[in-house]
């Protein structure tokens, strides 16, 4: 090769570096999201989310320590709630305040990494720890919060950071926050409530900074933001939030948001949707949504005058469990972990028993999809299906065991190739056609040794017509 042969081969060699650059360039600015809900909710929601069904909410707080009427306690009493007020007289001295809690707040016996392990156990793919709630207490050494915060007083640990790290080290998790927007009591907030909200400091040097710096030092997959509903979304400065979470931010390719970002936010605008607590609208959904739900009936945190009956049973959870992935949804169940950091053992069962379950049915919850008919009201059983390289798999839910040796599904068109067995259970089960639709499934004696539930049980239907 002569020397201008070199020379114009390097050339075009520049030139082809330069376009490819430039192609790069064009393509990472094509990307990027402006601070408008019409932009950041082109952005596709990361597969993962989807795919998980399930997470698992713990709710752990300064409200933890009077663990009584959970977690809005404080807000109760300053408002003069009446009960609350009688709980404190029987108690407690007179002039003891809320921030005295914190003392008690000692988490003494908390473990992260068997935390992690139940967490793990229960079959959750995700896991949203309080970071903040309403109280203003932050679970970690944030720089905006002094002396209000885990690190400073009660445990004098980070509480965020050791879960974090526990459950990347030791499981398949996606960890998550959760975060208050505001504080019912932060007398920057209160001002700002004051003005009509035409000024931002409480935003500006509470609430932006601790989010950034949430997601900069912990990396969080999974924001779920809340207490937003007195302010617009143009107050909390969430728009602006998102955009920089989606473009530049360490966990901009995997992060998920909801929907509480601002008043009127809620149920219409965010990464995906919660529409309300403990939403399962038993129907077939446009977009993602969460059921954000309760092991205790009724409170998020953990309650010490709770009794038993307070709790959701195993087959509760599982059958709401089934009727929200059946329309589209995850399950975000909550916990409510103590003051001195554990996790009582009518919580820790309900997640074992429900990570038994799971084990035996991933098959039919882990990246499954909708079928075309959610729930088969001649019976009480919802469905999912499965693509694969053969066909479509779906899944019956039977959350209901039929009195009768045959359980009629009226949803389902067998072809003359379809199949029917139990996941958890060997063998194939016979089935007759029913006119005009369904199908009757005979149901043999199984023994209780064999039989893979006394919860809720998963049919599994192969080459069907529809």
């Amino acid at each position: 090769m002569n020397i201008n042969q070199h020379k114009s081969r390097k050339s075009n060699m520049d030139i082809y570096s330069l376009c490819l650059y430039l192609c790069c360039v064009y393509l990472s600015a094509a990307q990027r999201y402006e601070p408008t809900w019409e932009s950041l909710e082109s952005r596709p929601l990361p597969s993962w989310f989807d795919e998980a069904k399930l997470g698992i909410f713990m709710h752990w707080g300064v409200f933890s320590v009077p663990s009584y009427s959970a977690v809005w306690f404080w807000n109760y009493w300053k408002n003069g709630h009446k009960d609350i007020n009688n709980f404190m007289k029987r108690n407690y001295r007179p002039g003891y305040t809320y921030a005295d809690f914190a003392a008690d707040f000692k988490t003494e016996f908390y473990d992260p990494k068997r935390w992690a392990a139940i967490l793990q156990a229960s079959g959750a793919k995700y896991v949203v720890l309080v970071s903040k709630h309403h109280e203003g207490f932050t679970n970690w050494p944030s720089n905006y919060s002094w002396n209000w915060n885990s690190y400073d007083t009660g445990p004098h640990r980070d509480l965020v950071g050791e879960l974090a790290t526990a459950v990347r080290e030791t499981t398949d998790l996606r960890f998550g926050l959760y975060h208050s927007l505001y504080e019912w009591f932060n007398p920057l907030y209160l001002k700002d409530k004051e003005n009509n909200f035409t000024t931002q400091n409480f935003v500006k040097m509470k609430t932006m900074p601790e989010l950034y710096e949430l997601v900069n030092r912990y990396k969080p997959e999974v924001i779920w933001s809340d207490g937003d509903w007195e302010a617009s979304d143009s107050y909390w400065m969430s728009k602006e939030f998102i955009a920089w979470l989606y473009n530049d931010s360490p966990v901009r390719d995997t992060v998920v948001t909801n929907d509480r970002w601002g008043r009127g936010d809620m149920c219409h605008h965010g990464g995906y949707l919660t529409c309300s607590d403990r939403y399962n609208p038993k129907t077939l959904q446009k977009r993602k949504f969460e059921n954000p739900m309760t092991i205790d009936k009724n409170h998020w945190g953990f309650r010490r005058e709770a009794n038993i009956e307070d709790f959701y049973t195993s087959k509760e959870l599982i059958s709401t469990f089934a009727e929200t992935i059946s329309c589209g949804g995850n399950m975000l169940m909550n916990v409510g972990p103590t003051s001195y950091g554990t996790i009582q053992p009518i919580y820790e069962e309900r997640l074992l028993q429900f990570g038994k379950w799971m084990k035996i049915n991933e098959e039919a919850i882990y990246k499954s999809k909708p079928w075309t008919t959610q729930q088969d009201y001649a019976t009480n059983a919802w469905y999912t299906m499965q693509k694969t390289t053969s066909g479509t798999n779906v899944y019956a839910i039977l959350l209901d065991w039929p009195d009768k040796n045959y359980l009629y599904l009226n949803a389902p068109v067998a072809s003359s190739s379809t199949s029917i067995t139990m996941l958890g259970y060997s063998g194939y089960f016979s089935y007759s056609k029913v006119q005009p639709s369904g199908i009757n499934i005979t149901l043999p004696v199984i023994s209780f040794s064999k039989i893979p539930s006394t919860d809720a049980w998963v049919f599994k239907l192969t080459d069907l017509k529809n």
